[in-house]
């Protein structure tokens, strides 16, 4: 996505009202931007040196040649101290930029593009190194502070840890290495290329229902849609269109009022919808579509037909809204009884990840089966899961009399028997003694982690399931 552009060396200065829409070599040191012509600064420059020997001729002084020593000194000072920086800002490069709470933080510039208002104006697309990539974005020149700007002069960077010394070779290669949450079972090449590939955000935001919504990766929609900063969504079909009247004329053709598929579960005002992808592949397209605005990590684009969908939905007068789905393979080798989890972020917050946990694996329940979800989980998916095995588990420690074994807290709950001891030693409440687990279940050390886990939330009644596995429906 990289433009091509006119160059010209930026010092420190002060950016307000600045733009960068000339080739002019600009110095600035500690004083306003003032780009000067060619002419215009030979004409300074000739005056100066005119100046400068008018007055040595005036006034001549047997500390001049002192003078002039020291004055050459100072000025090689001077430039040492100057940063001599490209515009535009190269890819790459880090520099600190002020954020949406009106403070500076460091960012790396991922990307940057031409805008059409000017011959060298650009927007930069930059990731906030202190944050998750969710929160990557386009910002204007403006917002950067260029006298932070690190410069192939700046050779060592300081690890404030221990005080060791680093070249930025070294740092760019811990840079590298370092895997963010959701990703530990990329290798580093599959990293590599996933983040290269999905680095810049292609859509802005979103129309849902009554919701617009920030978006916060990047998706793979068609290329004609990738020019659109906005695209609308049919909260019911899920199909997109770029324009907002385009949507007003789906809207009154377009005949469901609730997800495609059947209805499994409602109680008051929540129902869950089971979506075959093989029956339904538009929707489970569109649906994937949508998710991956939201997951790092999804890579489910296409394939739909082996995925079952629940769609959970919040239901008024006007029909059934999507808050959140999670999906599954109809024939899992690996035991797994989900593989992606969303909740959209108007709906966060509000105990429906929890919800959707806990329903899957009520329909394990329903098989016979024990589950656990697809690895990798992503960093918000994986506290929901800890959070949630935390209090089913615990809940049945602090009431269970006499001794329980791993494999029937597993049966009892559906969740994998690996799933369990991590858990517990997460938060050492089993060791390893003669060459098996043992459960040690102090009680108020039970109530300790249970008030730290959080309120169960939601709860599904299990006697509004009503649901048939996909094996015993023929599938």
């Amino acid at each position: 996505m990289g433009m091509g552009s006119v160059e010209g060396p930026l010092g420190n200065g002060n950016l307000n009202g600045s733009r960068f829409g000339h080739s002019d070599d600009i110095m600035v040191d500690g004083e306003p931007n003032d780009t000067l012509s060619d002419v215009g600064k030979g004409l300074v420059k000739d005056i100066a040196l005119k100046e400068s020997s008018f007055n040595r001729r005036s006034h001549p002084s047997a500390t001049d040649g002192v003078a002039s020593q020291l004055s050459e000194v100072g000025m090689d000072n001077n430039l040492k101290r100057r940063k001599f920086i490209s515009v535009p800002l190269e890819v790459g490069t880090r520099v600190l930029c002020r954020w949406r709470d009106d403070k500076y933080h460091p960012v790396k510039i991922i990307e940057r593009r031409r805008l059409p208002t000017g011959l060298n104006d650009y927007q930069y697309y930059v990731h906030y190194t202190e944050f998750n990539r969710r929160l990557d974005e386009w910002v204007k020149v403006e917002q950067l502070d260029v006298e932070s700007v690190e410069t192939d002069a700046d050779e060592k960077i300081e690890d404030k840890g221990g005080g060791l010394k680093m070249t930025r070779h070294q740092k760019r290669k811990i840079d590298e290495t370092h895997v963010e949450e959701g990703h530990e079972d990329f290798d580093a090449a599959s990293l590599r290329e996933h983040e290269e590939f999905t680095k810049v955000k292609n859509i802005g935001k979103i129309e849902l229902g009554r919701y617009e919504i920030d978006t916060w990766y990047f998706s793979p929609f068609p290329p004609e849609y990738n020019d659109c900063i906005k695209l609308f969504f049919c909260e019911f079909c899920l199909n997109f269109m770029k324009r907002k009247e385009q949507l007003a004329r789906h809207m009154r053709k377009c005949d469901l009022k609730h997800p495609p598929g059947d209805e499994i579960y409602r109680n008051g005002t929540l129902s869950m919808f089971e979506v075959d992808g093989k029956k339904n592949k538009i929707y489970g397209q569109n649906l994937c579509y949508l998710a991956k605005l939201f997951l790092d990590h999804k890579t489910l684009y296409y394939d739909v037909d082996l995925f079952l969908f629940y769609i959970l939905c919040e239901c008024d007068e006007r029909g059934c809204h999507m808050v959140g789905y999670f999906s599954k393979e109809k024939h899992s080798e690996e035991g797994y009884n989900l593989a992606c989890i969303l909740t959209l972020p108007p709906y966060q917050r509000k105990g429906y990840g929890k919800f959707l946990i806990a329903f899957s694996y009520e329909l394990s329940k329903k098989e016979g089966k024990v589950g656990t979800p697809e690895r990798p989980l992503s960093d918000l998916g994986l506290l929901s899961y800890r959070g949630y095995w935390t209090r089913i588990l615990l809940d049945i420690l602090k009431k269970h009399r006499g001794n329980v074994s791993i494999k029937e807290l597993s049966d009892m709950t559906a969740i994998k028997t690996e799933d369990v001891i991590s858990t517990l030693q997460s938060l050492e409440l089993i060791q390893y003694r003669k060459g098996q687990h043992v459960i040690c279940a102090d009680p108020k050390l039970l109530d300790r982690h249970l008030k730290a886990a959080g309120k169960t939330g939601l709860e599904v009644d299990v006697a509004k399931l009503i649901w048939t596995p996909y094996k015993e429906q023929g599938g």
